[in-house]
């Protein structure tokens, strides 16, 4: 795995080998900041932004807005194995200041951000997990987010999900088995 663009550009980010994450694929997220920087659709800057990276993992997307200029990330991640490899890439990355980084559940952390506005929401929730759900309709009700915001979501390309009522989907993207779905929330 290995960072894309900006600051940090060829540099290696570790992940785990386990059934129980998935990483996304670097063609994935080179396609979704490909979109980001030259969609009229998203109209959406990294530089500066403030990013809520739900369901980390090893933190590829969130570094990567980092290395990009984003101003800081919040990073929640509830896998005690995922965080400890997510914590080593910030630390091998001299980024620790750039970011906030939780270990639990993220319906146990969101409430305790409710004073905290983001430009961005990205969601990479295992493909079976459903309380992501829950969680977007959270953060839409305490207004977790800035106007100019953008919320991304990486679901399986199947999935059915019911998220019209709480997003509003400006773009649906399929990569292999991948499903990203862009979005604003209003």
């Amino acid at each position: 795995m290995r960072i894309i663009s900006g600051d940090l550009k060829g540099k290696s980010i570790d992940f785990l080998k386990n059934s129980f994450t998935r990483p996304l694929k670097d063609s994935v997220k080179e396609n979704i900041f490909n979109i980001l920087k030259h969609s009229n659709l998203t109209n959406f800057k990294i530089e500066g932004a403030k990013i809520l990276d739900l369901y980390s993992g090893v933190g590829s997307f969130g570094i990567e807005c980092i290395s990009r200029g984003a101003s800081n990330v919040t990073f929640i991640e509830k896998d005690k194995k995922a965080y400890d490899a997510l914590k080593k890439n910030l630390i091998k990355l001299s980024i620790v200041k750039k970011v906030k980084l939780f270990n639990d559940k993220i319906e146990n952390i969101i409430t305790d951000l409710n004073d905290k506005k983001f430009n961005l929401i990205f969601f990479d929730p295992p493909f079976s997990d459903q309380t992501f759900i829950s969680n977007i309709d959270y953060i839409k009700k305490k207004r977790m987010f800035e106007s100019s915001n953008l919320i991304i979501i990486h679901r399986e390309h199947r999935a059915k999900d019911n998220i019209e009522s709480l997003v509003n989907v400006i773009l649906t993207k399929k990569y292999g088995r991948s499903k990203i779905i862009f979005g604003f929330l209003i």
